[in-house]
């Protein structure tokens, strides 16, 4: 495979967002062997089946040209009352149109979640797999991607927690084993 390109999704819009730190911390770590494009939802209007047309929103339309531009997806949620966040919930609604032709279907993608509580958004990441699924996104088989209290593990913008740094690596590295042989990515290995 040449260079792949992946493109991040954030579900936080908030200025000092966990998710889109851990996100732009992952993007330099592998940035000399892949290009990870870091991109916030904030210009994702929401959606309204009257605007989506063949002239989508300026924001639908570089979510969607994104995706489609990317060999693979990484999408990092906060957990907002037990589920993914509104501007996540949205976003993965508009690129999972047009019928037939959306821009996640049959896109690989590694998910991870974070949490200021103990469980890491969990039910966030949970309910963020079953969204993808329905939508027929390719999903790595990797063990769960949660950040549990990242509130201690963000410092200046960026993930300082190594372990778990080197967890999240791997997980890019599955999905990237997945892209280049889709399902080599579904087996363990000796």
């Amino acid at each position: 495979m040449s260079r792949p390109t992946l493109i991040a999704l954030s579900g936080s819009i908030r200025s000092q967002s966990f998710s889109t730190a851990i996100l732009h911390t992952l993007a330099e770590k592998l940035a000399d062997r892949i290009d990870i494009r870091v991109l916030t939802l904030e210009n994702v209007p929401l959606y309204n089946q009257d605007l989506d047309t063949d002239e989508a929103p300026a924001g639908v339309a570089e979510l969607r040209q994104a995706i489609k531009d990317a060999d693979g997806v990484i999408i990092a949620s906060p957990e907002y009352n037990h589920g993914i966040s509104g501007v996540l919930k949205n976003a993965l609604d508009w690129a999972s149109r047009p019928m037939g032709k959306a821009a996640l279907a049959g896109k690989t993608a590694f998910t991870l979640s974070s949490s200021p509580g103990g469980v890491g958004g969990a039910r966030a990441h949970a309910q963020l797999n079953e969204t993808l699924a329905a939508i027929g996104v390719r999903q790595v088989l990797h063990p769960q991607a949660v950040i549990p209290a990242v509130h201690e593990k963000i410092a200046e913008g960026r993930l300082t927690d190594q372990r778990i740094l080197n967890f999240l690596v791997d997980g890019v590295d599955a999905l990237l084993k997945d892209i280049e042989k889709p399902g080599s990515a579904d087996t363990q290995e000796d």
